[in-house]
Order: structure tokens, then sequence, then C-alpha cells
């Protein structure tokens, strides 16, 4: 069963990533058809075509909330430790893996998507003072990981 405050995108390489690959065997073919034996074109090419499709693939994370906790590839976080998630622009993601990144931070980021997530965490014991994680749709990830963060117990006081 799904939870309905769930969301979760699966991070491809886009196709153009694809294309190299395939323009890169297709190299390797063209390589080995003038200067070796069939057999070898055939097996070469099998091998090429095995590492371009299996690093792409290699390449693939999920990302999102899930069940209660952020998801950014093997990495979980429950999101009751998720002080703020806030999505970013690409400027603001480029000063954040830039000039205002913070060494101790968990970055889970892909060249190809130009937007993230910044989680600043909620944990005095924990060092990593925020994750960045690359995202297809921020405010997606951002609204589902809100939404799935249990009501906080210590509401406004009022005054007796």
């Amino acid at each position: 069963m799904s939870d309905p405050r769930g969301y979760v995108e699966r991070l491809w390489p886009p196709p153009s990533w694809w294309l190299v690959g395939l323009a890169l065997v297709a190299t390797v073919w063209l390589v080995l058809v003038v200067s070796t034996p069939g057999p070898v074109v055939v097996s070469g090419t099998a091998v090429a075509a095995m590492a371009v499709l299996g690093g792409l693939a290699a390449g693939a994370v999920t990302v999102g909330v899930r069940a209660g906790e952020l998801v950014a590839g093997r990495a979980h976080l429950p999101v009751e430790r998720c002080a703020a998630v806030e999505p970013l622009d690409p400027e603001a993601t480029r000063r954040a893996v830039g000039v205002d990144a913070d060494a101790r931070a968990f970055l889970l980021l892909r060249p190809y998507l130009p937007r993230t997530v910044r989680v600043r965490l909620d944990d005095p014991g924990d060092p990593t003072p925020y994750w960045l994680v690359s995202c297809r749709r921020p405010e997606q990830v951002a609204a589902a990981a809100e939404a799935a963060r249990p009501p906080r117990r210590d509401g406004p006081r009022t005054a007796r």
C-alpha cells in the first residue's frame, strides 16, 4: 500500500546521455569490425554495450518521501529529523554547491538536474548540517516531506 503523502522520483540519465553511450558502442564496433575477426567484433561490442548500459543504469537513483522517510538513493532519513525541506532553483543550487557549500553536507547530485532540495537536519548529534539532493520536482518533494511530518507536540503556549 502506498503512502498518499509520499512522492518518489526515479532519476535516470537523460536521453542525450544514452545517445552518447550508443555512439560510444558504435565507435567500438567500428574499430573492431575493421581490424578483428567476427567473433571478436561480436564479443567486444557486447562487452562495450553492457559496460555502457550498466554504467548508465547504475547512475539511476530513487529520490523522494516514502513511508515517513526522506529517500536519497541508499540513504534514508526519518522526516521527524528534518528541520526544513526547501526547494532550490538552479541559481540557489549553484550557490549551494559552490560558494555557500559546507564540506560536512550529504550530497546526492546529478549534473543533468539543475534543481535540488536542501534538507536541514534537526539532530544535534549528527555532524551533517544538511542534505542537498537533486530532483526534477523539488516543490513536490518538499511538500511530501512536510505532509509526512508528524504534528509537533510543542505547540503555541497560552497564558493562564
